[in-house]
């Protein structure tokens, strides 16, 4: 798009605190920059919230909670499809917006609010299908119900890779269950949420349902509304480093929580696997959104037998993407989301290169302006390796053998994490062993994308706690009731 279409979005962006239904600016008069990490460039100044701004946005949520929690299902179902219908209409401002803040090329991100306005339309759906159940105890001495009711104020913590998927994940199961909310945007990507919560004021949400706080001062923010007794939910996604250290802090009002934590995902490609669809998955589970993804492939475990030509085939692919500004329709990758990214990745590659690892494209840190770095393939890639070791979040595809299944599993299990797996092989009996024995939360098996919001997302292990979309995903929001009653013909 040219530039004054961009700059047109940009001012149609409202870029303060949204707080108890009003748009304001930060208590003390602060703001802070937001980046276009393909330039550099400062594309918009951000209310930035202080602590005080923090505690407001709570007691508006506890405000309005009452009155929410008794809102007929079916206009909370409503409210949350007319949001959808006007993030169908505003598509391509929001696919753009998350090009300009977040990077990633603008047919990834029209993909992304697709999936994003998804959770809106599933969550609709779920908000006049919250049931219970009733029946006779075992002994036949009395009834027992049980009933499910809205958890109360929720704190959402959402992080930069997908600004409008992750904002519509924890938002639309929220306010389906009857939740209000306190969201704490990034830092680094908060228009995109800001955008979408100027859709859901359109849409008619009430005063106080949906509180926004972006703020460049994250932990001294978050820790007293976490700290505060009025809340009752946490939600976050992001790093298991931070997401621990949050848990913590729940800990003292034993808050519900949900995290979505880190991932380091593997890869497998057996010996009978259809190596074109191989290649087509590891294209999708790598360099969507530049490597930027927890559900991200980290590890390539590829069966000796195929794994020089699954490399050769994978690297003639990757070494013909085209890198620049999202904004370009012909580019494939974009850039990483700061310097650090990128210092990471290269001190990743250097690190295989070092054990003995082979650069088969790429490999290199892009000079000039914005946090460029080159789609790489590695093979060789010794054990011990960081790559193998530590979410790279990035735009690199390391690749390691196994002889046999064992090993494979065994390789697969070799972490702390366990988000998501992959693995491709036209073998259906291993294909359900697979599923048996890797200890992950989710699996694409002969696929390269597994999200989907009628799905449960989350992990095992240090990958997190409790699950997003699908049917599970409302329950993280509401809390059970058990209720006895007499046997009516006692």
């Amino acid at each position: 798009m040219a530039v004054a279409d961009e700059q047109d979005l940009l001012g149609r962006v409202r870029t303060g605190l949204f707080i108890g239904g009003s748009w304001q600016d930060a208590s003390a008069g602060e703001t802070f920059s937001v980046h276009d990490p393909a330039t550099g460039d400062v594309i918009a100044e951000v209310a930035d919230a202080s602590v005080e701004d923090g505690s407001r946005a709570l007691d508006a949520a506890v405000a309005a909670q009452d009155a929410w929690a008794r809102t007929a299902p079916r206009v909370r179902a409503e409210v949350l499809r007319r949001t959808f219908d006007l993030v169908q209409q505003h598509a391509e401002d929001l696919a753009l917006l998350m090009t300009l803040e977040m990077g990633k090329p603008i047919r990834e991100a029209r993909g992304e609010v697709a999936y994003g306005g998804e959770f809106l339309r599933w969550f609709g759906e779920e908000a006049v299908r919250i049931d219970g159940r009733y029946g006779s105890t075992p002994e036949g001495t009395g009834r027992m119900i049980v009933s499910h009711r809205p958890v109360g104020p929720a704190f959402l913590i959402t992080p930069w890779n997908f600004p409008l998927a992750m904002a519509t994940r924890k938002i639309a199961p929220a306010l389906a269950a009857g939740c209000t909310v306190v969201i704490k945007p990034p830092a680094l990507t908060p228009l995109t949420t800001l955008f979408l919560v100027q859709l859901l004021e359109e849409a008619g949400l009430p005063d106080g349902v949906v509180n926004v706080v972006a703020t460049s001062h994250s932990g001294a923010l978050s820790a007293p509304i976490i700290a505060d007794p009025r809340l009752r939910k946490l939600s976050f996604t992001g790093s298991t480093e931070v997401g621990v250290r949050l848990l913590r802090q729940a800990a003292g009002t034993v808050l519900k929580t949900s995290m979505e934590l880190g991932g380091n995902a593997p890869f497998l490609v057996f010996e009978d696997a259809d190596l074109d669809r191989a290649v087509e998955g590891a294209l999708a589970a790598k360099f969507r959104n530049t490597g930027q993804a927890c559900t991200a492939a980290n590890r390539f475990h590829v069966h000796e037998s195929v794994a020089d030509e699954f490399a050769r085939r994978l690297t003639e692919r990757v070494s013909a993407y085209r890198i620049g500004r999202g904004t370009d329709q012909a580019v494939d990758i974009g850039p990483l989301i700061d310097a650090d990214a990128v210092s990471k990745a290269d001190v990743m590659v250097r690190d295989a290169v070092s054990r003995g690892a082979e650069v088969l494209t790429g490999g290199s840190v892009l000079e000039g302006t914005g946090h460029f770095f080159e789609p790489t393939v590695l093979t060789g890639v010794a054990p011990g390796s960081d790559v193998l070791r530590e979410e790279i979040f990035g735009p690199v595809l390391p690749i390691a053998t196994f002889s046999n299944e064992a090993e494979a599993i065994r390789l697969a299990n070799a972490t702390e994490y366990g988000l998501v797996a992959y693995a491709y092989t036209e073998d259906p009996r291993r294909q359900q062993r697979l599923i048996d024995l890797v200890e992950t939360g989710m699996m694409g098996l002969n696929v390269g994308v597994v999200s989907n919001a009628a799905a449960p997302f989350g992990g095992v292990k240090q990958s997190g706690l409790g699950r997003e979309g699908g049917h599970e995903g409302i329950h993280e929001y509401l809390e059970t009731k058990y209720t006895l009653t007499p046997d009516p013909y006692a």
